[in-house]
């Protein structure tokens, strides 16, 4: 394709609907918070971010069994729904005639800066940076034939899988040399340091602290690819076709991917990469049936479901806010928690996710009463119309 911009044309693959799927807010909501299940122990461990990159530590049975449900398994599903957030505003372009990417371009590009604000002053292991990085070319490649973004689509899978493959093996096979943990020096940074040394500390060592994105790339890229498939099938519906399409993930997502990843878990520490992204993305996948389930079973919403939909709309603050808190509650820039409660046992942690998530969801509740969206997505909005 020579041109800068695809006028979109009318397939019979896109969705033709522009009304909004609540079984997709609840789902991101899910996702955010189930993100927080996962990175909660990195605020809370020794070292923080960094320590995060550590491998050889035993974990105890709840942390385990957190890493069972959510590690690598909420991200995946996160990356799934934006890939199907993507999809959605390519049929929005296409029932509009408007080019693609268009303005999109300019909408990924402002998600990369938000993403880098992120990673400087907040957290090490933002998402929103990849995210942006992998729309640009998947946005590009809904202009191309279906058979053509299948084909990326499945070369990616494998090219992922056989990386993370010959990364396992070479973990498994190499001499057993534990450096004795996280240093001193980067304990007390997360500990007593203060922010501005965190900040250069994180961008000191951007080039490891960013490596997930890049060691994960086609594996974004397969999901981004597999949000708009599914999306493009019906499978977020509440006809009959979404619902025999979520119970068919729900069988093969659970059946499989809940006993491949406790196995994964269950080997140790140099198996740590197959678990994240090899066998989480399936069970990811489970979780979409699973949710889908739940919520075509609910005929009045609760608060419960509220609360999920509410994040699910806020989607982009949640997480960013999600993490300002647990910084401020883990970090010796806070209350310092992490340190004085860390031979305390895990229950606390436990505590503390649950905490934040109950804020989050009452939060956005109480804020979607007033405004139409978040505030981050307010800020995104205003700043793309300017």
């Amino acid at each position: 394709m020579t041109h800068t911009d695809a006028r979109v044309t009318r397939t019979p693959q896109a969705a033709p609907t522009g009304r909004r799927l609540p079984l997709l807010d609840v789902l991101r909501g899910a996702a955010i918070l189930g993100t927080l299940m996962t990175n909660v122990w990195i605020f809370t461990g020794p070292g923080a971010e960094w320590g995060a990159l550590e491998a050889g530590t035993d974990t105890g049975a709840v942390e385990a069994a957190f890493s069972v449900l959510a590690n690598g398994k909420f991200l995946s599903l996160l990356t799934i729904l934006f890939g199907v957030g993507l999809a959605i505003q390519y049929a929005s372009a296409q029932r509009r005639g408007q080019p693609w990417p268009g303005r999109y371009r300019w909408r990924a590009l402002f998600l990369f800066a938000e993403g880098t604000v992120h990673f400087v002053l907040v957290f090490a292991w933002d998402v929103l940076m990849g995210y942006a990085v992998t729309a640009l070319l998947v946005a590009r490649l809904l202009t191309r034939s279906e058979r053509a973004q299948r084909r990326v689509m499945w070369w990616a899978a494998g090219i992922h899988l056989t990386v993370m493959g010959l990364l396992t093996a070479a973990l498994a096979t190499a001499d057993g040399d534990d450096s004795g943990g996280v240093s001193g020096e980067v304990v007390d940074l997360y500990a007593h340091g203060s922010y501005l040394d965190q900040i250069a500390f994180r961008l000191e060592n951007a080039a490891a602290l960013r490596m997930e994105p890049v060691l994960t790339f086609f594996l974004l890229l397969f999901l981004f690819l597999l949000g708009v498939r599914l999306f493009r099938a019906g499978a977020f519906g509440a006809d009959e076709t979404g619902r025999r399409l979520r119970s068919r993930l729900l069988a093969w997502g659970l059946g499989l991917g809940l006993p491949l990843n406790i196995a994964v878990t269950l080997a140790g520490q140099d198996f740590f990469l197959l678990a994240r992204y090899g066998t989480a993305p399936l069970l990811a996948v489970g979780y979409i049936g699973l949710i889908g389930a739940v919520v075509d079973r609910v005929r009045r919403p609760g608060p419960l479901m509220t609360g999920l939909t509410s994040v699910g709309r806020t989607a982009l603050s949640g997480y960013v806010l999600q993490n300002v808190l647990c910084v401020l509650v883990s970090y010796g820039i806070g209350l310092g928690l992490a340190e004085r409660l860390g031979d305390t046992g895990p229950w606390w942690v436990v505590g503390l996710w649950v905490t934040v998530c109950a804020i989050l969801m009452a939060g956005s509740t109480l804020w979607l009463r007033r405004f139409s969206a978040g505030p981050l997505e307010s800020i995104q909005k205003w700043a793309l119309r300017h």
